[in-house]
């Protein structure tokens, strides 16, 4: 589409109440301009994103996502204010969508509609049942007149309910004859782009209202406006998925993110945490159990079992209180109880309750490879570097300390047993 998409995203978002940038906190695993971005980009090539406080973290996250974007950086010092954020943009298209960075439930369908008029400015209205504290927008004869902010508004213009949603398309030759002429002349000492509407109408240009959808154009400007967007968002992600075939028992109490992908009949049970970039292909992962940044393939995880980022797990079962952190296993079976860190495991092999690989040293972490058709007992310690042959028993409570171990062996290493007559009268002073 022959469509330039400018997104604010230069401000500092005081009411956040926080040292980060407000367009880089996260909603559902992603920053909320990575969700602004991502409307516009399946829109048209040319996006443009102004930036200035914490430029560098800003465009440095969204690099990490996304390529050829296009950064402006806004003189906030001397030209403050929206208005002041496109004095260096340069369109490349005469359509020119202005967006704001935190309005991360934009979608590429209500973008369209901007487009669909072909005024010389289409201006976002939202119709809200108590618009005090807003400016009102003055409409008539389907025309867009004049934006009167409330502390100037008559009692007559307070009633009306209409009010700007922020989001305008211009065609370019509109901004380049405007931009110039924006003054600071105000309360702030900003640059506002609302100024050039009351220029325009006086030139007589046609300015359209476009009514929208709150939920859409909501602004996020403090932690509770995060938190509800949030609440949308996640809505919005299990809906997709489940129309997509996958079952979510009790959807509502099931956290999923952006990155998340399914493949293939999967089930999601409730108070499930599927985090970061995982890929459940084919499995069940049982109630109230944590997924980060992990592959599972034909398994089934939990309850209450944990994976930790880079695990990967197929035709696999991990029981409840099982964690993994960086492992791949392959057709094991770990019921309840363990830790495996930095391991492989291969098909056939059974962990027993309450085995743990002992991968750090305090200083460096080490690797532990199990091969097929290993029994390991439990309450077992596998001390790494530790590599283990396949088909090889090892003993409930043994400590394997690091090394290679051949295949088709016992290992075992236990404490004989002691017995102590009379100790118990001895100790507690009376008998049985």
């Amino acid at each position: 589409m022959n469509l330039s998409i400018v997104i604010l995203a230069a401000g500092k978002g005081s009411r956040m109440k926080s040292p980060k940038a407000k367009v880089l906190h996260e909603i559902c695993g992603r920053e909320m301009l990575y969700y602004t971005i991502k409307a516009a980009r399946e829109i048209t090539d040319d996006v443009i994103v102004v930036v200035a406080h914490q430029k560098d973290a800003v465009i440095a996250a969204m690099e990490n996502h996304f390529d050829n974007l296009t950064f402006v950086t806004q003189d906030a010092e001397n030209f403050p204010g929206t208005g002041g954020a496109m004095m260096g943009v340069h369109p490349r298209y005469e359509d020119v969508l202005v967006l704001n960075g935190d309005m991360p439930l934009i979608t590429p369908s209500s973008i369209k509609q901007f487009i669909a008029n072909p005024s010389d400015i289409v201006m976002s209205v939202i119709p809200l049942n108590n618009p005090s504290g807003y400016g009102r927008v003055i409409i008539e004869n389907d025309q867009v007149l004049r934006i009167v902010e409330e502390k100037d508004a008559t009692d007559t213009e307070k009633a009306i309910n209409t009010v700007n949603a922020g989001v305008y398309a211009f065609k370019h030759h509109v901004l380049q004859t405007y931009i110039p002429r924006l003054s600071n002349a105000n309360a702030q000492g900003e640059y506002y782009l609302t100024d050039i509407i009351e220029m325009a109408r006086n030139d007589r240009l046609s300015i359209a209202p476009l009514y929208v959808e709150e939920v859409e154009f909501k602004g996020v400007n403090s932690k509770n406006d995060l938190a509800q967007a949030e609440m949308i968002m996640m809505d919005r992600l299990r809906r997709t998925w489940m129309d997509a075939g996958v079952i979510l028992q009790l959807p509502e109490t099931i956290y999923i993110e952006e990155g998340v992908k399914f493949e293939g009949e999967c089930i999601i049970e409730n108070g499930v945490r599927l985090c970061g970039n995982t890929l459940i292909s084919n499995s069940h992962i049982k109630a109230h159990s944590v997924i980060e940044n992990s592959v599972v393939k034909n398994s089934d995880v939990g309850p209450l079992a944990h994976l930790r980022p880079l695990s990967v797990l197929e035709d696999t079962h991990i029981g409840n209180f099982v964690e993994v952190k960086k492992s791949t296993l392959t057709g094991v079976k770990a019921g309840h109880l363990s830790y495996l860190g930095d391991a492989t495991i291969d098909s056939g092999t059974n962990i027993g309750a309450g085995t743990i690989t002992c991968n750090y040293d305090g200083v460096k972490k080490y690797q532990t490879i199990i091969g097929k058709n290993v029994f390991v007992g439990s309450d077992t310690q596998l001390v790494a570097p530790v590599e283990i042959a396949d088909h090889v028993m090892i003993a409930a409570g043994t400590t394997v300390t690091a090394g290679k171990y051949e295949s088709d062996i016992l290992i075992l290493s236990r404490t004989p047993i002691r017995k102590v007559a009379g100790f118990f009268t001895k100790f507690f002073g009376k008998g049985k």
